[in-house]
């Protein structure tokens, strides 16, 4: 049940990075900490939130900012390496997008480096939000955390000089997807790679039913043009797949989709789906829970528990990236 609650905002995250991936390329494998190229921080040690609700702009050192980001988006109960591979990936992912409204500033953030609202970038929760969100294992979970933190949080993934696009995800449909395939774009390290352990994960195959009306809303509340046939049997036809299984199009009547945009608008919990319809109904069958690029989360706990170390999951699900050194996130915090 937990995962349910930790991973409902990754598609937006990572879609917020298109526009740059055009300058990403491949390098090297590497498992180690580079030397080069230097990785670069937070200058005064402090991400600057804005906070939705208040409309306020709060300095939070980067230890806390960590802890809560990965505390919002992966359960503390899983291993400890998987714990410390989403260190890195949020990191990653803080890094380049307080990078990228460092060169082109978005005015709606008042000068925030991005802001709490897990609609539109990583999740994020503050000490008082985890707290009341672990209750009776507060204390465990917030050690557990800040243990992965406090362990890699000087660590970015980095490709061409730059920190990458650190998608991730709760569980894949068995295999990871390509950002090329999937988003239109190519990125060297965000390609297909097996994640066959997501499989056993707990609600991995999930079936809703939806009426028939219900259906029709949602699909004419963002196609309002859209024109179906009087037999809602053949309101869903000629689905293109991924290798993994996800939908790329498919026809809607008279018009197509993509398989995100029909996700999104069903609010089903993955793009890799099969729909039937009777009496009356829709019965959509999803597998997987996300969009299915980068890292799998739960991929990684069993990688994890199989033995693999933090450095060997981001290799497997990030291949041709290299670790780099940052300042110790124990210097980036206020005195």
């Amino acid at each position: 049940m937990q995962i349910k609650v930790f991973f409902y905002v990754l598609g937006a995250a990572a879609m917020l990075l298109l526009p740059s991936w055009l300058n990403d390329s491949r390098t090297e494998p590497s498992e180690a900490p580079a030397a080069q190229p230097a990785a670069s921080a937070a200058p005064d040690g402090c991400y600057r939130v804005l906070c939705t609700e208040t409309g306020q702009v709060a300095e939070i050192p980067v230890r806390d900012y960590l802890i809560g980001a990965v505390g919002a988006e992966m359960p503390a109960s899983y291993e400890p390496d998987a714990l410390r591979a989403q260190v890195i990936a949020c990191h990653t992912y803080a890094e380049r997008i307080r990078k990228m409204h460092a060169d082109s500033p978005d005015p709606s953030l008042k000068g925030a480096d991005f802001s709490d609202d897990s609609n539109v970038y990583q999740a994020f929760y503050t000490k008082a939000a985890l707290q009341s969100f672990y209750g009776d294992a507060f204390a465990e979970s917030y050690a557990k955390l800040s243990e992965a933190v406090d362990a890699v949080g000087n660590l970015l993934l980095y490709c061409n000089d730059e920190p990458i696009i650190a998608a991730f995800h709760a569980v894949s449909s068995g295999r990871t997807e390509s950002a090329e395939t999937l988003w239109g774009s190519p990125v060297p390290y965000l390609i297909s790679v097996p994640s066959e352990a997501d499989r056993n994960a707990p609600q991995y195959e999930e079936s809703a039913v939806l009426p028939q009306e219900a259906v029709r809303r949602a699909l004419l509340s963002v196609r309002p043009d859209a024109v179906l046939p009087e037999n809602p049997a053949e309101w869903f036809s000629c689905a293109e797949r991924t290798p993994a299984g996800t939908v790329l199009h498919i026809s809607c009547g008279d018009t197509v989709w993509s398989g995100e945009q029909l996700r999104q608008a069903l609010s089903l919990r993955s793009a890799c789906f099969t729909a039937e319809y009777a009496y009356g109904a829709f019965k959509i069958t999803t597998q997987g829970y996300g969009h299915g690029v980068g890292m799998s989360q739960f991929g990684a706990d069993a990688m994890a528990k199989a033995g693999s170390s933090y450095a060997e999951i981001l290799a497997h699900y990030y291949p041709g990236t290299v670790l780099c050194e940052t300042a110790a996130v124990s210097d980036l915090q206020e005195p």
